[in-house]
C-alpha cells in the first residue's frame, strides 16, 4: 500500500481523536437499560408491597372470618339447643300444673294425662315420673315398673330438686336405669327435675316431678355442626367445666387429649385466643340462658395458618405472573422513551465517526431541541475545527521557513567570501566554477518557495554544496554518491541532506590531516519507506553526544549553521509524522552514519501541495502504537 493511502485513512481518526478517546474512557450505561431498570425495580417493590399488603388483609380477613362463622354457627346452636331445653322446661309446666295440681294422686286421670303428655313429647322426652319425697314413684311413663335398688334420693338430680325446691335443675347428661322396659336398653338422657305439690287426699305433700330429656337431640345439634368444619370443633359444658358434649370426647376419657373446660368455663361471654395444646386459638364462648351451660366454639391458628398458605401460594404466583407481565410492558414503555435518545446517541456516534452528517431530530420536543442543539453545535465544531487546521498549516509552515532560513545565511556568506578571494586571487575558473555551483544550490534552495521537492533535486544540491566545500577544502577528503535512480522521483523535505554534510566535514573529515578523509552518500527504498544514508570515516563522536545529538538541549555541541541535524530532525517529523526523521550512529576515531527516514510518496504536483498544505495528514502516534 502507498503511503499516502496509509495517511489518508489516519485523517478521520485523527481529526475526532479527542472525542473518542473521552468517550472510550467513560463507561457508558444504556439509557433504555437504565430506564428499564429503575421500571423493573418500582414495579417489583411495588407489587411486593401490594402482595403483602393484600397476603396481610386476607390474614386478618380469614381470622374474622374464621371467628365470625364459628360466632354464627355457635349463635344458631344456642338457640337451638335453648329452643329445645324451653320445650322440656315448658312439658315440665304443663305436667306440674295441668296435671300435678289438678289431680289426686289416686285419680286414674293423674295416670291418662300423663300418658297422653308423654305421646305428645316422646320425640323430645325418654320418660317422665312423678315421685313423693320418700322416693316412692307416684306415677311414670312409658313404664310403670320400677327396678329394684333403684336408690332415687341418692341420685343428684332427686337431690338438687329438693334441696333447692323454688328451682328448675337440669343435670348432666348421664344413663338413666329407674325402670323396667322389657327391651333391657340403657338411654342417655339430660334430667330436668324441679320440686312440685302433690294432691294426696286431703293433704298436701311435696314431691319431685322428673322429666328425662333424649340426649340425642343435643348430640345431634352438635354433631352436625361438628362435620366438615376443617378443624374447628365445638362443645359444650357446664358452668363447673363439666363437659356435656365434645367430638373428641372418648379420646379425651383415654388421655389422649386435654381441653381445659374448667377454666373456658369461668370466662364470661366472647372471644379470647388462648394456648391450645402448645398452640394458639381462637374461643369463642356463649352462655345458654337458664341452665349456665356454655357453648364453645374453638379455632386453632394452624386451621387458619393452612387456609392462609394457600393463599400465600396463589399471591406469589399472582406476584410473578403481574411481574413476568409489568417487566414485558415496561420493555415496551422503555424501548418508546429511550428509542428517541438512543437515535439521537447513535447518530452523533455516527456523526463523529465520520459517517452521517445530520443529527438525528425526532422524538418529544425535548429531544428535538437537543438534537437542533447538537447539530447546531456540530456545525459549529466543524466550522472551528477547519479553522483551527488552517491556523495550524500556517504554523506549521512558518515553522518550516523558520527553520529552513536558519540553513542559509552562514554558509552563504563563506561561500561568496571565497569568490571574492579567487576573484582577487585571479583563479577566475575557480571563481566561475563556485559561481555556478552556488547558483544551482541557491536555485534549489529557493525553489519558488516550495518545501517539498523531488529527492533528485536534494540530491544536485547536495552535490553543488559538496562541490563548493571540496573548493574551499581542497579536496582534503572524498565525496561519493551511491543512491538508487528509483527515489529520484519521490518527495523529500528540501535541504536535509546539506546539514547532514555540512555536520561529517566539520565533525569528520574536515579536521583530519591526512587526504583519506570520505564522505558517502547513499539511498535506496525499503518496502515503502525510503532511507538515505551519510556515512563518514572522520573522527566520530562519545556516546554522550550521540544520545543527545537529535534533543535541542546544552549537552549537544553546535558548529556550522548552528542547529545540524536537529533542524533537520524536526522538520521531517513536522511534515511526516513523529515515525519519521533521523537516526545517528556514531563510534570515536571511527566515523559516524546518519539516516534519514521518510516516507516513500510519490512526487507529483497534488502530493507536493498536499504536503505542504498538511491535508494529506501524517500517521500519530496512536497508529504507531
Amino acid at each position: 500500500m502507498a503511503i499516502v493511502d496509509k495517511i489518508k485513512k489516519t485523517d478521520g481518526k485523527n481529526k475526532k481523536g479527542g472525542i473518542r478517546s473521552f468517550r472510550e474512557g467513560t463507561v457508558g450505561f444504556d439509557i433504555q437499560s437504565i430506564i428499564m431498570a429503575v421500571l423493573t425495580t418500582l414495579t417489583i417493590i411495588t407489587t411486593i408491597i401490594m402482595g403483602l399488603l393484600i397476603y396481610n388483609r386476607f390474614k386478618i380477613s380469614a381470622e374474622e372470618t374464621s371467628v365470625s362463622g364459628a360466632e354464627d354457627i355457635i349463635d344458631s346452636v344456642v338457640d337451638k339447643i335453648d329452643g329445645d331445653l324451653l320445650d322440656i322446661r315448658q312439658i315440665s309446666n304443663v305436667a306440674n300444673y295441668n296435671i300435678v295440681q289438678q289431680y289426686d294422686v289416686s285419680d286414674q286421670m293423674l295416670n291418662k294425662e300423663f300418658s297422653l303428655l308423654y305421646e305428645i313429647n316422646s320425640d323430645k322426652i325418654q320418660s317422665m315420673a312423678l315421685y313423693d319425697t320418700s322416693g316412692k314413684l307416684i306415677a311414670a311413663e312409658p313404664v310403670a315398673s320400677e327396678k329394684e335398688n333403684a336408690h332415687v334420693k341418692q341420685q343428684d338430680w332427686f337431690s338438687n330438686a329438693t334441696d333447692e325446691i323454688e328451682n328448675i335443675h337440669f343435670s348432666t347428661p348421664h344413663i338413666q336405669n329407674l325402670f323396667t322396659d322389657g327391651a333391657f336398653k340403657y338411654y342417655r338422657v339430660v334430667s330436668l327435675s324441679r320440686s312440685v305439690d302433690i294432691n294426696d287426699g286431703e293433704t298436701p305433700v311435696s314431691g319431685v316431678l322428673l322429666i328425662d330429656m333424649k340426649y340425642s337431640i343435643i348430640e345431634e345439634a352438635l354433631d352436625r355442626i361438628n362435620e366438615d368444619t376443617n378443624g374447628i370443633y365445638y362443645y359444650l359444658c357446664n358452668s363447673d367445666g363439666e363437659l356435656i358434649y365434645h367430638p373428641r370426647k372418648v379420646e379425651i376419657d383415654r388421655g389422649i387429649i386435654s381441653e381445659d373446660s374448667t377454666r373456658i368455663a369461668g370466662y364470661e361471654d366472647g372471644t379470647y385466643e388462648l394456648n391450645l395444646n402448645g398452640g394458639r386459638a381462637n374461643y369463642i364462648i356463649s352462655s345458654i340462658a337458664y341452665t349456665g351451660w356454655k357453648v364453645v366454639g374453638v379455632v386453632p391458628d394452624k386451621i387458619q395458618t393452612i387456609s392462609i398458605n394457600k393463599f400465600r401460594y396463589y399471591v406469589i404466583i399472582t406476584i410473578i405472573f403481574l411481574i413476568m407481565m409489568l417487566l414485558v410492558v415496561n420493555k415496551i414503555v422503555s424501548g418508546k422513551i429511550s428509542r428517541p435518545i438512543l437515535n439521537l446517541n447513535d447518530s452523533v456516534k455516527s456523526y463523529e465517526a465520520g459517517g452521517k452528517n445530520r443529527i438525528y431530530i425526532g422524538g418529544s420536543s425535548e429531544i428535538r431541541d437537543l438534537g437542533y442543539s447538537v447539530q447546531k453545535s456540530y456545525e459549529q465544531i466543524e466550522d472551528l475545527m477547519k479553522e483551527i487546521i488552517r491556523q495550524q498549516n500556517e504554523r506549521r509552515k512558518s515553522e518550516m521557513d523558520a527553520l529552513q532560513s536558519q540553513i542559509n545565511p552562514h554558509f552563504l556568506y563563506n561561500t561568496l567570501e571565497s569568490i571574492t578571494w579567487m576573484v582577487e586571487a585571479g583563479k577566475n575558473k575557480e571563481a566561475v566554477f563556485m559561481i555556478s555551483e552556488l547558483a544551482k544550490l541557491l536555485r534549489i534552495s529557493l525553489s519558488k518557495g516550495r518545501t517539498i521537492i523531488k529527492i533528485s533535486d536534494e540530491l544536485q544540491h547536495s552535490k553543488s554544496y559538496m562541490n563548493i566545500q571540496m573548493v574551499r577544502y581542497k579536496e582534503r577528503f572524498k565525496i561519493r554518491f551511491d543512491v538508487d535512480d528509483e527515489i529520484n522521483d519521490y518527495c523529500i523535505v528540501k535541504l536535509v541532506i546539506q546539514p547532514i554534510l555540512e555536520n561529517a566535514i566539520y565533525y569528520g573529515v574536515g579536521d583530519i590531516d591526512i587526504d583519506d578523509g570520505e564522505i558517502v552518500v547513499t539511498g535506496k527504498k525499503i518496502n515503502d519507506d525510503i532511507f538515505i544514508t551519510v556515512e563518514d570515516n572522520g573522527m566520530g563522536m562519545r556516546e554522550e553526544v550521540v544520545e543527545n545529538i537529535l534533543k535541542d538541549n546544552s549537552k549537544t555541541p553546535k558548529h556550522g549553521s548552528g542547529v545540524g541535524v536537529i533542524n533537520v530532525h524536526s522538520r521531517i517529523k513536522l511534515m511526516f509524522g513523529d515515525q519519521y526523521g533521523l537516526s545517528v550512529e556514531s563510534e570515536a576515531d571511527e566515523g559516524t552514519k546518519v539516516t534519514i527516514h521518510i516516507p516513500a510518496i510519490p512526487f507529483n504536483e497534488e502530493n507536493r501541495k498536499n504536503l505542504e498544505n498538511q491535508n494529506i495528514g501524517r500517521k500519530d502516534e496512536n497508529e504507531k502504537k
